[in-house]
């Protein structure tokens, strides 16, 4: 057995040879200042990130600055103990000083976010302070200060995955250790797009996935969703929700192979669509293909021995059916799309069922089945590289219609005809309802019985809840 079947150590723990501190950095008292001075400044900022002083309400520039100067002492006291940072927090010095000098403008902090490179150095349990004006995806839409403390999830069976079959040297495994409130929210990533800066680099260097939110959010939902259901899971499946680490290793390998599926296969040049303006069934087939991509990598790497493996085939399934169509609004809910997409494809094609009030999943079946899906989805991708745009968002529309039902109102589901086609495709994108392919009644009933359990999940870790107010 290779060194990548070996089973592997928890991520998260600091290893002997990671070079992370054995210490949080979030226990230092410095990093309390920090955190408060933070917590002062964000109530100030407007949505793009300045401060106006003129509006009603607004504090003193003196006293803003005060805060401030708190954040640049506190970093500048935290930083000796992160040494592989001290480029990175030398321009972040810099980058708030001249925000502060500049009179608190539209913030801009280009140069902080390049010289900031985790994924150039991905030793597991390594730590990182991070400070950035940001909004935080499906948390704060605002571009407000937020700090965070986290850890770099990178253990050795994992590294030679990324080496040797999933090559990926911009993402980023990692956990939490603390945080302002920006990321007391659902949010689980921390991407470069969504820092502030003059102008967009000509390329991003890494992206992190909060592995441990995943894992702890799953493990809360989807034993709520079984519980709901009466969904009787194998036992390997149980003993999978019962471990956090167990957990975090999952998503964390799950993460890695759906974020580099986004650029292989028969693809468009933008296969992520960030550039394009689409029918948001688009984008819920694109993220769907890439869990389907890594579901089917699953199950070789299970037949390669890797434990993981198998661990990452029920994490993608339950997640995908339990969390994912009941979350969030229904505006647009491109995951939702695809997670009511996944649950009808294996209730049509006999892999689960619900009845007697009783949900049962046929689990070898349900396996190649979904299987089955990715390869629609591929064929569908394959064939578009030789359509126009609109056929290829037609010939998808039709793909997703043949299993979940449109709504009666919908003009897309009338067929081109119904369209003026005159116009060009963005335009055409007007006429897709927000809520395109509604919620099944099965799915409107769990998401009343869940919600509760979904909203407890704002800002949850590996240890539970953790209330950002300093």
């Amino acid at each position: 057995m290779t060194e990548i079947l070996s089973p592997a150590p928890a991520p998260g723990g600091v290893s002997p040879s990671s070079g992370g501190a054995a210490e949080s950095v979030a226990v230092h008292p410095a990093w309390s200042v920090l955190k408060a001075a933070v917590e002062a400044v964000r109530p100030a900022q407007s949505k793009d990130g300045s401060i106006d002083f003129d509006a009603e309400g607004a504090p003193a520039r003196a006293d803003v600055r005060a805060e401030l100067d708190r954040v640049v002492a506190a970093v500048q006291e935290l930083s000796p103990l992160l040494p592989h940072d001290a480029d990175y927090h030398r321009a972040l010095v810099a980058d708030l000083r001249r925000w502060a000098d500049d009179g608190f403008g539209v913030p801009d902090f280009l140069d902080s976010l390049l010289a900031f490179q985790p994924a150039a150095n991905r030793a597991d349990g390594l730590q990182h302070l991070v400070v950035f004006p940001m909004y935080t995806q499906n948390g704060n839409p605002d571009r407000n200060l937020e700090a965070v403390v986290l850890r770099m999830v990178w253990p050795d069976w994992l590294a030679e995955l990324e080496r040797t079959r999933y090559d990926n040297p911009l993402f980023c495994g990692i956990t939490f250790e603390d945080f302002t409130a920006g990321y007391d929210t659902h949010s689980a990533v921390l991407f470069p797009e969504t820092i502030a800066v003059r102008e967009a680099p000509e390329r991003f260097t890494w992206g992190g996935i909060f592995c441990d939110r995943e894992a702890a959010r799953f493990r809360r939902v989807v034993e709520a969703a079984c519980e709901v259901t009466s969904l009787e899971l194998p036992e390997d499946a149980r003993d999978l929700l019962a471990d956090q680490e167990r957990c975090q290793q999952t998503f964390v390998l799950w993460d890695m192979v759906h974020d580099r599926t986004h650029s292989h296969g028969d693809l468009p040049f933008d296969p992520f669509m960030i550039k394009q303006r689409q029918p948001f069934w688009m984008y819920g087939l694109e993220e769907l293909r890439c869990d389907l991509t890594a579901f089917h990598e699953a199950v070789k790497l299970e037949g390669d021995g890797l434990p993981q493996g198998r661990d990452v085939q029920y994490a993608v399934i339950l997640e995908r059916l339990f969390r994912f169509p009941v979350t969030g609004a229904r505006q647009r809910n491109y995951d939702g799309l695809g997670g009511q997409l996944l649950f009808a494809y294996l209730h049509q094609h006999d892999a689960l069922r619900w009845r007697d009030n009783k949900l049962s999943i046929d689990w070898d079946l349900a396996r190649r089945v979904t299987v089955a899906l990715r390869e629609e989805i591929e064929e569908l991708y394959r064939a578009g590289i030789d359509r126009p745009k609109i056929v290829h968002w037609f010939k998808a529309y039709e793909l997703v219609s043949r299993y979940l039902a449109p709504h009666p109102g919908s003009t897309w589901a009338k067929g081109p005809d119904a369209l003026d086609l005159t116009l060009p495709p963005r335009k055409l994108v007007d006429e897709v309802l927000p809520d395109e392919f509604p919620l099944s009644m099965f799915y409107e009933a769990l998401a009343k019985k869940l919600r509760s359990v979904i909203a407890s999940t704002e800002g949850i870790t590996a240890h539970g809840p953790v209330r950002a107010a300093a």
